[in-house]
């Protein structure tokens, strides 16, 4: 007989899953409204896109006299929807950490909010640099609309400059929210701690890491598979707040499959990284790194021949 056909077993799972909930309480978020909500968060993304890049995602055929309605709209929206998570956010880490009450969270997230808000003309600037560097990178795109409409790795590193802004400023939970969700649609994790300047271009993308102590200068380009990286990360907790992730100076390209690993490791200004190697070492500038290639050989084959033979006979 199947469980949910039998009362007294419901009962009895019941009883033990809750008591789960008292043993394991880590796992369980019960009794409080202080928790970000991931689908507000999610939807917040989306919403300051359509700031972001008007015209594109949200309202479209929008023309020159409707924009201050319309931005100021959008706005208001933002500034409601991202004070009350950052608020509940910040009372979550206050409650988690077994302080209790919050009695500037509110204020502190009003100041969080406001100063996200005004740094939206400077994320734009910043992303017009990089849908540029993908333009410039990619003879396959034909317009910074195909950039910003298809691109995934336009789409990763639009979230990921979102979320480093809170990060900066800040807010737990909630920017690691926005670049888990980039990663989910994209398959390109960017921790929202990583450091990276104008002009960054990924190409194609999926499976691409940038570790949380990772810095990166400007006009630099990779491509899919590329992992920064720690060189270990057998000290756990213990290594938080340390450099565990490499430095990536101006001008570097990275091609497919690389990693590079270490937070003691700089790879210099204009230098290239060859696909498929494997780096625990800085690189000086304007070097190129490439693993030695096997040793291809070729042989002449004769044609195949195919017996030229009747289709057999098909019966139903």
């Amino acid at each position: 007989m199947s469980i949910t056909g039998n009362k007294q077993d419901l009962a009895r799972l019941t009883d033990e899953i809750i008591d789960s909930y008292r043993r394991h309480p880590a796992t369980q978020y019960i009794g409080s409204t202080y928790l970000p909500n991931r689908e507000t968060i999610i939807s917040l993304v989306n919403t300051i896109r359509e700031v972001l890049f008007p015209g594109f995602f949200g309202r479209q055929n929008i023309v020159e006299s409707d924009l201050p309605f319309h931005i100021s709209s959008i706005l208001g929206t933002v500034r409601d929807m991202l004070f009350d998570q950052v608020r509940r956010s910040l009372r979550h880490r206050h409650q988690r950490t077994g302080k209790g009450e919050c009695p500037d969270c509110d204020a502190t997230a009003a100041a969080i909010t406001d100063e996200f808000l005004g740094s939206i003309p400077q994320l734009r600037g910043i992303l017009a640099t990089d849908a540029q560097a993908a333009f410039d990178g990619d003879p396959a795109a034909g317009s910074i609309d195909e950039i910003i409409f298809c691109y995934p790795g336009y789409l990763a590193v639009t979230i990921y400059r979102i979320a480093h802004e809170l990060h900066r400023l800040g807010v737990p939970l909630i920017p690691r929210i926005m670049t888990e969700y980039a990663h989910s649609l994209t398959g390109i994790d960017i921790h929202p701690g990583a450091e990276i300047g104008e002009y960054f271009f990924i190409d194609h993308g999926t499976g691409v890491v940038v570790g949380e102590t990772t810095m990166i200068g400007t006009n630099v380009r990779i491509y899919q598979g590329v992992t920064l990286g720690a060189l270990s990360t057998r000290g756990g907790q213990s290594l938080r707040g340390t450099k565990r992730h490499p430095t990536i100076q101006d001008g570097v390209l990275i091609y497919p499959n690389a990693s590079i690993l270490g937070g003691d490791t700089v790879i210099g200004q204009g230098a290239t990284i060859n696909g498929n190697v494997f780096i625990t070492q800085s690189v000086p500038p304007h070097t190129r790194v490439s693993v030695k290639h096997p040793e291809l050989q070729y042989r002449n084959r004769p044609p195949r021949e195919f017996a030229q033979e009747a289709p057999p006979d098909f019966q139903i």
